[in-house]
């Protein structure tokens, strides 16, 4: 999948930048050759490879250091909340800001 010149253009709208042509060019080959790349490697078959849960328990023996799942902290919501200015059965309460 190739890009065009336009699909920067969008690119550059939607993420609120003002590129100047020579930027644009070499953003357009930037983002080509990052697409070539994913395209590369989604080709390769990797049926039967396990996910690594970190790169390095590729090269040795990794022991994760999990903590148990316990609550550590009761609720505080009432305290959380005192500073809010409105509240409404446990939620904050919040300006409509779309229309």
């Amino acid at each position: 999948m190739a890009l065009i010149p336009e699909d920067v253009t969008r690119i550059a709208h939607l993420a609120r930048l003002e590129l100047q042509p020579a930027e644009q060019a070499a953003m357009l080959v930037q983002l080509n050759d990052f697409f070539s790349i994913v395209e590369q490697m989604s080709s390769v078959d990797t049926s039967g490879v396990e996910p690594l849960y970190t790169p390095l328990s590729a090269v040795s023996e990794v022991a994760l250091r999990l903590r148990d799942d316990v609550v550590t902290e009761g609720n505080q919501r009432d305290l959380n909340q005192r500073s809010a200015p409105l509240v409404e059965d446990g939620l904050f309460l919040v300006p409509k800001v779309i229309e």
